[in-house]
């Protein structure tokens, strides 16, 4: 049987993913893109490192989900859905399974081997790249990277700019404003690598991931129409996206969706951005500025006064990250990184220039404003 395969590569780190399905590996080329330079490779030279296979069969998937409910076994909620977990210590092999997404899984966290088959194929390659993802992870924090919540862009000599905050507070706002502006390149939208240097500086890498941008940001951005057109042509946003924000886009409506007080938003392919919006994406950066942005509807962009700089309530740890607990075996440290490798790069960030603003909904006038604290201006 044909196989196809896709490596991924980032500061050493390289994880790469086999499946006789095309699909399954176009996927993860599509998703992880420059960010991790995913590259086709021929599948008879995967014969070291980590890998993750992936295979759309129900037959087999069938027979590992009825094994791993004859023998003891653990639940847990793993990617929002209920995982039952059976381990074997003496082999050293987890085996798992998800019924309501109908996805099986059996790691060898000692050889470095994650195998997951399922029954519809965006299942398994959505899952395929998640563990693709969380195998670079455990890579990347075992040879002292960190995860910080933050965006990122970066300019043509690997400047940083590092945006912080709260769950809502426009991160993403803040990166989309100076990237849209021009001179940088869209590093992540939600959260980073981060490793002191020789230099005394903080190397950045992306955390790639779908982008989620609410309606009216979109809007803001000039972005919404030709969302709207690739949407009338066939094209498709990420499939974890809620219908109703894909209806609403059709139907030329940006007017923003909530439930429950959560706003419903477009869920953006990385790939999207340079494809789409022009916007190119950049694979590494040294930061250079913090920015700690509020956003207000009708805020006028302006500095305000601060003491906020990084602290450890900002680095990702295993009890913020609880819907992809380490049941894999995967990491082997903390999911935010080792406390040595986040205290070196507080005390690094912490002597860095750091700005406090209050954004408007205006893209222009945030970008101007943006510009200037970052030194772009």
């Amino acid at each position: 049987m044909t196989a196809h395969a896709v490596r991924l590569e980032s500061a050493g780190a390289t994880v790469t993913v086999v499946s006789p399905e095309r699909a399954v590996t176009d996927w993860s080329a599509r998703y992880f893109g420059p960010w991790w330079k995913a590259a086709e490779v021929p599948s008879e030279s995967v014969c070291a490192g980590a890998v993750v296979t992936a295979a759309v069969d129900t037959k087999q998937y069938d027979d590992v989900a009825f094994n791993v409910t004859q023998v003891p076994h653990t639940s847990t909620e793993y990617a929002r859905a209920q995982l039952l977990i059976a381990r074997d210590v003496s082999a050293g092999t987890v085996r798992a399974v998800s019924p309501k997404q109908g996805l099986a899984y059996r790691s060898e966290p000692g050889a470095g081997r994650l195998d997951v088959v399922g029954c519809q194929t965006e299942e398994v390659a959505t899952a395929t790249a998640r563990l693709a993802r969380e195998a670079m992870r455990g890579q990347l924090l075992r040879d002292g990277w960190a995860v910080l919540h933050a965006s990122a862009v970066v300019d043509e000599s690997g400047r940083t700019v590092l945006t912080l905050g709260d769950k809502g507070a426009g991160k993403t706002t803040t990166a989309l404003a100076l990237a849209a502006g021009g001179g940088y390149g869209l590093l992540a939208n939600d959260r980073v690598f981060v490793r002191s240097n020789a230099r005394g500086g903080v190397d950045v890498l992306p955390w790639p991931s779908a982008a989620a941008l609410g309606l009216g940001l979109l809007k803001a951005l000039g972005w919404f129409g030709e969302v709207r057109e690739r949407l009338a042509a066939g094209e498709s946003l990420h499939p974890t996206q809620d219908g109703r924000v894909t209806e609403a886009i059709r139907k030329g409506d940006s007017t923003p969706l909530c439930e429950g007080g959560k706003e419903l938003k477009t869920q953006v392919f990385p790939d999207q951005f340079p494809m789409w919006f022009g916007m190119p994406l950049a694979i590494e950066g040294e930061a250079a500025v913090m920015v700690f942005p509020r956003v207000e509807a009708d805020a006028v962009p302006a500095v305000e006064e601060t003491s906020r700089t990084v602290a450890d309530a900002d680095f990702m740890s295993g009890r913020t990250e609880d819907r992809y607990p380490d049941v894999f075996g995967l990491l082997g440290v903390d999911g935010g990184g080792a406390d040595g490798a986040r205290s070196s790069v507080v005390r690094l960030l912490a002597d860095l220039p750091h700005y406090a603003v209050v954004l408007g909904h205006d893209v222009r006038a945030n970008a101007h404003l943006l510009a200037k604290v970052t030194g772009r201006a």
